[in-house]
C-alpha cells in the first residue's frame, strides 16, 4: 500500500470512530491514529481565553481571519490530520464543503498541555505542524506554567522544524507576528487536574 492508500483508510476509519466518554477526536500522524483524551475545565478555559484575545486582533490584521476553537486540520499530501486547541483561520473556510481545514490556509496553531500526554504536543505536534507549513505553533503548559512560541517553519518531511522559538513564563506577554498574548490569563493545573 503507498502511504496515500494507508492515510485514506486511516481518515475513513477516524471518521467512523464515535468518540467514548472521556476520549477526544482521532488524529492521524505518520500513518497511526491517535486518540486523546476530552480536555479538562482549564485546558477549555485556557483555549477561551486565548480564542478572545487574538480573534479581535486577528480581524484587525488579517481581515477575514478568525481564531477557532475546533476546526481539524489536515495535509492530504503528507497524511496528517490534527485537531489543534486553537487555529487562526479564514472565516470562508468554514464556509466550505468537507470536515477538515486546509493546512495551507492556518496562520497560527494553539495546542494546551494534557498532564496524560504533553508528548503529543511537544514531540508529534512539533514534528508535524511544522512539516505542514504552519507559520506558527503556540504551546500553553498549564502544567509547568509556561508558554512556548515556535515560528518559521524550515525543512520538509521528516527534517521539517520551526527555525525560531522563545519562552515564557505565565504572566508575560507573548507576541506572536503582530499579535500579542496575555498569559498572566492562564491557570495552572491544580492537584487534581488532567
Amino acid at each position: 500500500m503507498t502511504e496515500r492508500t494507508v492515510y485514506e483508510h486511516l481518515r475513513k476509519y477516524a471518521a467512523e470512530l464515535v468518540p467514548a466518554e472521556g476520549v477526544g477526536y482521532p488524529e492521524i500522524s505518520h500513518g497511526q491514529i491517535v486518540m486523546m483524551m476530552s480536555p479538562v475545565k482549564r485546558h477549555e478555559l485556557a483555549a477561551r481565553r486565548l480564542r478572545r484575545q487574538l480573534d479581535d486582533q486577528v480581524g484587525r490584521t488579517n481581515p477575514g481571519y478568525i481564531a477557532e476553537t475546533g476546526p481539524q486540520v489536515e495535509s492530504v499530501p503528507l497524511g496528517i490530520m490534527r485537531r489543534p486547541d486553537l487555529v487562526v483561520i479564514p472565516e470562508a473556510s468554514l464556509e466550505e464543503e468537507g470536515e477538515n481545514v486546509d493546512a495551507s490556509e492556518v496562520l497560527l496553531v494553539a495546542e494546551i498541555v494534557s498532564r496524560t500526554n504533553p508528548e503529543n504536543d511537544y514531540v508529534g505536534k512539533m514534528r508535524d505542524y511544522p512539516a505542514m507549513k504552519i507559520p506558527h505553533y503556540l504551546i500553553i503548559d498549564p502544567r509547568t506554567g509556561t508558554c512556548h512560541h515556535h515560528a518559521r517553519p524550515v525543512g520538509c518531511g521528516d527534517q521539517a522544524r520551526y527555525d525560531k522559538s522563545r519562552d515564557y513564563d505565565f504572566g508575560e506577554v507573548i507576541t506572536i507576528g503582530e499579535w500579542t498574548v496575555d498569559s498572566g490569563e492562564f491557570l495552572r493545573y491544580g492537584a487534581s487536574s488532567s
